[in-house]
C-alpha cells in the first residue's frame, strides 16, 4: 500500500473517532453558541452607546455659551 493512502485512512479514522464523540453528546457545541451569541449582543451593545455618546457630544457641541 502507498505510505500516503496511510496516512489518509488514519485521518480518516481520527475524524470518524471524533465525529461519533460529537454524536454521542449533541449538547457540547451549546456553550460555543452561547458565547457568540453573547459577544454579538456585546458589540451591538456597544455600537448604541457609541451612537449615543456621539450624538450626546454633537448636542453639546452645538449649545453657544458665549456672547
Amino acid at each position: 500500500m502507498f505510505p500516503e493512502l496511510t496516512v489518509i485512512k488514519n485521518l480518516m479514522q481520527v475524524l470518524f473517532a471524533r465525529f461519533q464523540a460529537l454524536r454521542a453528546e449533541p449538547d457540547a457545541g451549546y456553550s460555543t453558541e452561547t458565547v457568540i451569541v453573547t459577544a454579538l449582543l456585546a458589540a451591538l451593545a456597544l455600537t448604541a452607546v457609541g451612537i449615543i455618546v456621539a450624538k450626546v457630544v454633537a448636542k453639546a457641541n452645538s449649545i453657544s455659551t458665549g456672547p
